[in-house]
């Protein structure tokens, strides 16, 4: 059993928005039925918001990708329908202005401290969402990065990448940063 289930960014710009692509539309049902499996299985599970404000074109990210989206409070910022309604009362989210969320790998510290899992030793964390060779891949890098010990895994079913060949080139460095690939 996972301890920690982490969704990255399952966002409507992503899936069908600005930056959605077929491979992301694909996994939605999965990744909604992987959710309510982990509540079902008393799993915590964290989300990921890519979030962005209205300046979004003048950060440094806006000026290598010009594509608005994930504009806090817009249609493209919520989370796809299908995965907010596994979503229930109570779970965390952690908005992130960029690729990985420093904040959330540190909450994972926390949680495996409070149950005294040294480096994270005997943790089980599993990741899926989009975009696998950027988001999803660095928020499991920081992960490791904090844990060195815990047992991360990505459900590369329930990843999609830019296009496919970054999506296998994600899973690829993953699993050379000892990060299982299922």
């Amino acid at each position: 059993m996972t301890d920690i289930l982490i969704v990255v960014d399952m966002q409507r710009d992503f899936v069908t928005g600005a930056l959605g692509t077929p491979e992301a539309v694909s996994i939605v049902p999965a990744v909604a039925a992987r959710i309510r499996r982990a509540r079902e299985e008393g799993t915590r599970i964290l989300l990921t918001l890519d979030t962005h404000e209205a300046d979004y074109l003048t950060t440094r990210e806006g000026r290598y990708l010009p594509v608005p989206h994930c504009i806090r409070d817009t249609e493209g910022w919520a989370l796809v329908p299908e995965v907010a309604a596994e979503c229930g009362r109570g779970m965390m989210s952690f908005e992130k202005p960029t690729f990985g969320s420093t904040a959330l790998a540190h909450h994972v510290a926390a949680l495996a401290a409070e149950q005294g899992a040294v480096e994270g030793r005997g943790m089980r964390i599993e990741l899926c969402g989009v975009c696998t060779d950027i988001c999803v891949v660095s928020n499991a890098l920081l992960i490791k990065a904090a844990l060195p010990e815990a047992e991360i895994s990505v459900a590369s079913s329930l990843c999609a990448g830019v296009t496919p060949q970054k999506h296998e080139a994600a899973l690829e460095t993953m699993r050379s940063c000892q990060i299982d690939v299922l």
